[in-house]
């Protein structure tokens, strides 16, 4: 669910997203637009984030930052960009990830490596980076987090790095509740997405998400009303029984 954009831009909320040149987080930079948020993206490939931006009208209320979501000083120069392009902060959301889809039997340990920072370091680093700022708007943090960050299933890495991220979520909830500042996990089912491609896609007899989906569940969750904190929302396709 969106709402209708402020009729004074710059009142309108703004929002960091990691990841937001496909996927999940193409899909949310797309509905938080729509719902009037000024919007600032992050991914590793400027190219893809620029074609993104031009099949969206480029408009200026997206600023581009590309940059690796698991490198300090990248996500730094995100958050001062951020708020020097629109001025403030009012809500992070910690959505780049990956898998390599291999158990912990066979996966190349510099995957393993790079997956871990990407999906445990990148989160932390862009809350470590942004409290400040949130504090003083009193805003949201969202982390994306899985359904396999909720169940174990036989030898999954990534499974283990989002375990990791719903562990953050609450840490960070318990150490900024008191300033006013929101957190929330958004964990996710299956979803038809990128992710899955090198998999060969999602099978056609399981239940998926859309994109869509999740980033309707990330803006119910930064949308909700002041005092109001949403600490987990997890969204199954119909159908899917783990």
């Amino acid at each position: 669910m969106t709402s209708a954009a402020p009729t004074d831009p710059t009142r309108a909320p703004v929002t960091l997203l990691t990841g937001g040149s496909s996927g999940i987080g193409a899909a949310t930079v797309r509905r938080l637009l729509a719902a009037g948020h000024r919007v600032a993206a992050t991914g590793r490939d400027a190219g893809r984030l620029e074609r993104f931006a031009a099949s969206l009208g480029a408009p200026d209320t997206l600023l581009l930052l590309p940059g690796d979501a698991a490198d300090p000083a990248a996500v730094e120069a995100a958050v001062r960009a951020a708020v020097e392009r629109f001025g403030r902060l009012d809500h992070v959301v910690a959505n780049a990830g990956f898998s390599t889809h291999a158990t912990v039997a066979e996966a190349d340990p510099e995957a393993m490596r790079s997956m871990l920072l990407t999906n445990v370091l990148g989160p932390a680093l862009l809350i470590r980076q942004s409290l400040d700022e949130l504090r003083r708007t009193r805003g949201r943090i969202v982390l994306m987090g899985s359904v396999a960050g909720l169940k174990n299933t036989p030898g999954n890495f990534y499974s283990v790095t989002k375990w990791a991220v719903h562990a953050l979520a609450e840490n960070t909830r318990m150490l900024v509740t008191e300033s006013g500042v929101g957190v929330s996990v958004i964990a996710p089912g299956f979803v038809d997405t990128p992710f899955w491609d090198a998999r060969g896609g999602v099978p056609e007899d399981r239940p998926a998400l859309s994109a869509a989906d999740v980033a309707d569940a990330v803006l119910w969750a930064l949308g909700r009303p002041a005092g109001v904190d949403v600490t987990t929302v997890t969204v199954r396709p119909l159908g899917q029984l783990n």
